[in-house]
């Protein structure tokens, strides 16, 4: 009888479904988002995507290839490791390009994007183990990243072609509608141009919310994510804004509240990045308690600093993400907690005697 046990790597899914299944749904629920901000965007949004997707799956193969002895003894087991790669390769690297290409504005060099990408993969990725093992999400990371580096080129927002208005065929700059709306200025943009994204300035696929939902119900429909999981975080985030701003006597406070929640990466953030199944946790109780964390940090970071903080605040509840595996854990049906023997009452007397002689000496 063969007993031997084989540990993998999370997720763990009772399924026939494999990651790379799981990961292929994932890119496909991504394509609305990518089509329109390649629309909105144009050229720029063209040239950062495939640049960042490019870097990471070669970044993952060059690690993969020398931490498998690709050049040992003369490259001469080169051509198997290289097969070997592409067996084992399971689509997390081009989700994490995809991801990190979506969440940064089209104005960045491409050699920024190169950087962040290749930072993604190489240091929150292959360094801690590759797939599964990493400790906070690869894109997330790599944005937050390219913040502190490039934070001049990040904060150089464009505008979408579609809607607005294009002089000399150059696509004017300007703040976030978020970026307004935390600054109290308030937004000239309607409800639907925000959930459409024509003419809002931001990120690469974050403006359009249309398509991010479609991609969100895709999702839900293959069983890739829950439902809740996304509508708690952004829920959570909405009602805590809602009364921050209620509470310091905001004029039109529930409007605000509703601009802001629709403004921004929330919803991005909400169903393809804070939903990883590796950085969040694995018991139900403790993935509410982290939808809710997420919300509520969401939305007092922004009120309080004024930015964006959605990459930050899922990088920071990744970290968290381990505490709550460790003491929410899920019990068997039945499952009756062991009580523990009581000890006769001869023993507890002879017990306090001891003590007592013990302190009198």
């Amino acid at each position: 009888m063969d007993n031997t046990v084989i540990i993998s790597t999370p997720p763990h899914v009772k399924s026939r479904r494999t990651t790379k299944m799981i990961m292929l749904d994932v890119i496909i629920a991504l394509l609305p988002a990518t089509v329109m901000g390649i629309v909105y965007f144009r050229l720029d949004a063209f040239i950062t995507i495939i640049t960042s997707v490019l870097t990471a799956v070669i970044c993952e193969f060059i690690y993969y290839f020398i931490a498998n002895g690709g050049f040992a003894r003369k490259c001469k087991d080169a051509k198997q490791v290289c097969r070997n790669f592409l067996h084992q390769f399971d689509f997390t690297s081009i989700v994490t390009g995809l991801i990190l290409a979506l969440i940064v504005p089209s104005s960045v060099h491409f050699y920024e994007v190169l950087l962040g990408s290749a930072f993604s993969i190489i240091i929150v990725k292959m360094l801690f183990g590759g797939t599964g093992k990493n400790l906070v999400n690869p894109a997330a990371t790599g944005r937050v990243f390219m913040l502190l580096c490039f934070s001049a080129t990040m904060g150089g927002i464009v505008s979408s072609a579609v809607g607005n208005v294009i002089d000399n065929g150059v696509i004017n700059s300007s703040a976030t509608v978020l970026t307004d709306l935390l600054g109290g200025a308030g937004t000239n943009a309607s409800f639907l141009d925000l959930f459409l994204g024509t003419g809002i300035a931001g990120s690469i696929g974050e403006t359009c919310k249309l398509a991010i939902i479609v991609g969100g119900v895709y999702l839900i429909i293959r069983k890739v994510i829950k439902w809740w999981q996304p509508v708690l975080y952004i829920g959570v985030t909405f009602l805590m804004t809602l009364l921050l701003y209620g509470c310091d006597g905001t004029e039109n406070f529930a409007m605000m509240a509703l601009d802001q929640t629709f403004a921004g990466g929330l919803f991005f953030g909400a169903v393809f990045m804070a939903t990883d199944y590796v950085t969040s946790p694995k018991s139900r109780m403790g993935q509410i308690i982290y939808y809710i964390i997420l919300g509520l940090l969401t939305s007092l970071l922004r009120y309080f600093t004024g930015v964006e903080v959605v990459s930050f605040v899922i990088m920071i509840c990744n970290i968290i993400t381990h505490l709550l595996d460790r003491y929410c854990i899920p019990h068997p049906f039945g499952y009756v907690r062991e009580k523990k023997a009581k000890a006769p009452k001869a023993e507890k007397a002879a017990a306090k005697d001891a003590g007592t002689k013990e302190a009198t000496k």
